[in-house]
C-alpha cells in the first residue's frame, strides 16, 4: 500500500461520493476553507492498486500547542482493511509531524463506535483525547420519503410548530448565498453565543466558509424574518448527497414564533430538491448527558430529535503523542472541558 498526495479535485470528490460514512469536513472545499483560514493542509490517498482511502490533514497552530488534525476521517472504501490503512496513514503523518514540529496528531474518526474500531486506535498507540473537535454523536434524518410522511414522523409539537410557521404571514424565510446576508446571521449568532456562553466563530470564519463552498453551489444561508426582523438563521452545506446543518442561531426575542422550526423544514425541502438523501443535524448530546440539565446541548438536542431520525456515534477523538509538551496540553484541555461543563 502506498500513500500519495492527491491534487485532482475530481478524483477526491468522486471517491467520497461513493463512500458510505463521510461528512463535509473531508470535502475538497473544506480543505480550501482551512487554507483561507491560514492553515497548511495535505490531501493524502491510500493506494492498494486502486484508491482505497483518503485523508485530509490540517496543521493547527493554537496558543496551547501545535498539532496535525484529521477531521472526521479517514474516509475508507467499503470493505477496506481499516487497521492497515490507518497504520499506513499514521506512519506518513509521523514523518510529517517531525517535519512540521508539532506536538501531537489528533484523529477525529468517521468510524462507528464499536469495540473493533476502538481497538484499532488503541493497538496503534493512540490515547482518547480529552476533548472533541467535531461531533462524535450526531443526529441524521432520511429525507427520501415524501414531505407529508416526513411531517407525520416528527414529534407532534415539532410538526405543529412547522405548520403554525407556514400559516404565519409575518414569518418569511429568505435564502441567499450573498455575503451581505451573512451579517444578519452573525448578529443573531452573537446573541446566541452570549445566551449559551460559548465563543462564536469570527465573521472571517463564517465568510471563508461561505466563499469556500459557494462556487460549487454547496452552501445556503437561510434567514427567518418576523415582521422584517431576522430572528433566526442557519447555514446549510450540501455535499455528496447530504445536507449538513452546520451553523445555526436564534435570538429568542419572540420565543413563541416558530422561526427555527420553519428554517429546518425549508432546509430539508431544499435538500430534497438538490437530490440529497440525508439531512445531518450535526452534533447532539448523548442520552446520559441529557440527564445533566446543565449540559449546554440539552435544549438543542431535544429540538433536533423532534424532526425524527436516528443517531450515529463515532469513535471518540484520539491523540497520538509526538512531544512531551502534549501532556501539558492535555491537562489544559481537561480543565477547559470541566469549566465548560462538557
Amino acid at each position: 500500500m502506498e500513500i500519495k498526495e492527491i491534487t485532482d479535485k475530481a478524483i477526491w470528490e468522486n471517491f467520497c461520493l461513493a463512500a458510505n460514512e463521510k461528512t463535509f469536513t473531508h470535502s475538497y472545499n473544506w480543505g480550501i476553507f482551512n487554507e483561507k483560514m491560514g492553515d497548511k493542509i495535505w490531501r493524502m490517498g491510500a493506494y492498494d492498486a486502486d484508491l482505497v482511502a483518503v485523508l485530509l490533514v490540517i496543521k493547527i497552530t493554537a496558543r496551547r500547542g501545535t498539532y496535525l488534525l484529521v477531521p472526521m476521517g479517514p474516509i475508507i472504501k467499503e470493505g477496506g482493511d481499516k487497521k492497515n490503512i490507518i497504520e499506513k496513514f499514521l506512519s506518513k503523518l509521523k514523518e510529517l509531524a517531525n517535519i512540521e514540529k508539532v506536538d501531537f496528531i489528533r484523529f477525529a474518526p468517521i468510524l462507528i463506535n464499536n469495540e473493533e474500531n476502538r481497538k484499532i486506535f488503541k493497538d496503534l498507540g493512540f490515547k482518547e483525547a480529552p476533548m472533541h473537535v467535531h461531533p462524535e454523536f450526531t443526529w441524521e434524518l432520511d429525507i427520501t420519503p415524501e414531505e407529508e410522511e416526513l411531517l407525520q414522523n416528527m414529534r407532534k409539537t415539532t410538526r405543529y410548530s412547522i405548520r403554525q410557521g407556514i400559516k404565519n404571514n409575518d414569518i418569511e424565510i429568505e435564502k441567499s448565498t450573498d455575503v451581505k446576508d451573512l451579517k444578519y446571521f452573525n448578529e443573531v449568532y452573537e446573541v446566541t453565543a452570549r445566551r449559551h456562553n460559548f465563543t462564536p466563530f469570527s465573521i472571517k470564519y463564517l465568510e471563508n466558509e461561505l466563499f469556500s463552498f459557494k462556487d460549487d453551489d454547496q452552501v445556503l444561508i437561510l434567514n427567518a424574518k418576523y415582521r422584517g426582523e431576522v430572528i433566526a438563521s442557519a447555514m446549510i452545506i450540501f455535499w455528496s448527497k447530504i445536507a449538513f446543518y452546520h451553523q445555526g442561531a436564534s435570538s429568542q426575542k419572540y420565543p413563541k414564533i416558530p422561526a427555527s422550526y420553519l428554517i429546518q423544514w425549508e432546509a430539508i425541502k431544499e435538500a430534497k430538491k438538490r437530490g440529497c438523501h440525508t439531512y445531518n443535524f450535526w452534533g447532539i448530546a448523548r442520552d446520559e448527558e441529557i440527564n445533566n440539565k446543565n449540559h449546554p446541548w440539552v435544549g438543542l438536542t431535544l429540538f433536533k430529535k423532534g424532526f425524527s431520525g436516528y443517531s450515529k456515534e463515532y469513535v471518540r477523538t484520539n491523540d497520538y503523542k509526538i512531544s512531551f509538551k502534549y501532556y501539558l496540553i492535555r491537562i489544559f484541555e481537561i480543565l477547559r472541558k470541566i469549566k465548560r461543563n462538557l
